[in-house]
């Protein structure tokens, strides 16, 4: 039977991010106490927590102390360290496993398991050296894009090859670890379908957003994502099917190429919430964040709705000062800041909903407003 957490019971959370942070503030309303484990004192959750464990996410005296005072325990992101996380499922309710954890740290995994699943991926191959890689490209050809299996994101850790005369870029790659490169597919858009599943196997998709990126960042989110119905019929089935595969409880952020023909091939998972499915706080009936703790602590899931059209926009540094000072012309938007203590550029700040009944309209006004030209 499934272990039911009820209000008043403490919610562990494994880093102190702004997707801990935005779980935190869903799980307090509904009466959870936070105890979150992040190396520095003042993080994003850790503003809104009850308990503070200030260490790194591999010490094991401080994952021993979150069990003892947790009576679940969820992470934020997947960078956490996965021998930590098994040993800690051993002592305490960790109902997400860290099986999700292990396949997504590493891209050799992940495409395998994808595969195992019965998903379409781009064609790839694997090479454990620079000379394998060398020796191998032609399976997929050019242009091709060379990703570290484990680390990199926003872009980080990742070489796009034109031509043969391009392939000593991707040398340093491997100082890091073994690599995939991908066959580079002509896509017309990224969309992403968040899933949901619970421990008694119940599953909802949040509609689906697509997305669009700049430098390699997520930039904005459109939902509904244009696209046509069978298509994202097509997406919602994929990522199910995926979400079966890996037994998933919790959320798991599946982001997907659009081909032309309007097939989807799976580029890849994140097993957490997701930057693109922000927009469900104000926009849906159910946030990815609230159904999210639903699922951890047992309870039964919502069938997400949408209340209307919407656009999330990021707030990267170089956009505070201009979003601040425009913050009086625009009561239709929904502004989020982080509570991250300093602004660099492009690190994540915030973000903006707008909620819309003429998705063109509004992305006019967003290029108008000049906030997101810096």
């Amino acid at each position: 039977m499934t272990k039911v957490i009820y209000p008043g019971q403490t919610i562990g959370i494994i880093g102190g991010g702004q997707l801990g942070r935005m779980m935190a503030l869903a799980a307090k309303e509904s009466g959870f106490k936070i105890a979150v484990l992040e190396p520095t004192m003042d993080s994003p959750c850790g503003q809104v927590a009850d308990i503070r464990i200030v260490a790194n996410y591999d010490d094991e005296s401080a994952l021993e102390e979150l069990a003892e005072v947790s009576d679940v325990i969820t992470f934020e992101f997947e960078n956490i360290d996965y021998e930590g996380l098994k040993r800690l499922s051993q002592i305490a309710n960790v109902p997400q496993g860290a099986e999700l954890v292990r396949i997504t740290q590493d891209r050799i995994i992940e495409k395998a398991t994808l595969v195992g699943a019965g998903v379409k991926v781009s064609p790839y191959i694997v090479a454990q050296t620079y000379e394998e890689l060398v020796t191998q490209i032609a399976t997929i050809g050019y242009p091709c894009v060379v990703k570290t299996a484990r680390g990199g994101y926003d872009g980080k850790g990742q070489q796009t090859l034109l031509s043969e005369s391009d392939l000593p870029q991707a040398k340093t790659l491997f100082e890091h670890s073994a690599c995939v490169a991908e066959a580079f597919v002509t896509f017309t858009k990224e969309i992403s379908v968040i899933v949901q599943r619970n421990r008694d196997g119940e599953t909802y998709c949040l509609p689906i957003g697509e997305n669009i990126h700049v430098n390699h960042i997520l930039h904005e989110t459109i939902v509904p994502a244009r696209i046509e119905s069978s298509t994202a019929q097509k997406a919602e089935q994929a990522a199910i099917q995926i979400a079966n595969a890996v037994d998933l409880v919790g959320t798991l952020a599946v982001e997907m190429f659009v081909l032309e023909d309007g097939e989807i091939l799976i580029n890849e998972l994140a097993p957490r919430p997701h930057n693109s499915g922000h927009y469900s706080i104000e926009a849906c009936n159910v946030s990815q964040f609230h159904q999210h703790i639903r699922a951890i602590c047992g309870w039964p899931l919502r069938q997400p709705k949408l209340w209307a059209p919407s656009i999330m926009v990021n707030v990267l540094g170089q956009h505070v000062m201009p979003l601040t000072n425009d913050i009086a012309k625009y009561a239709h938007w929904s502004v989020h800041f982080y509570g991250k203590a300093e602004a660099k550029e492009n690190r994540k700040m915030g973000h903006v909903t707008i909620m819309t009944d003429d998705i063109n309209a509004t992305l006019n006004e967003i290029d108008a407003s000049g906030i997101w030209s810096k």
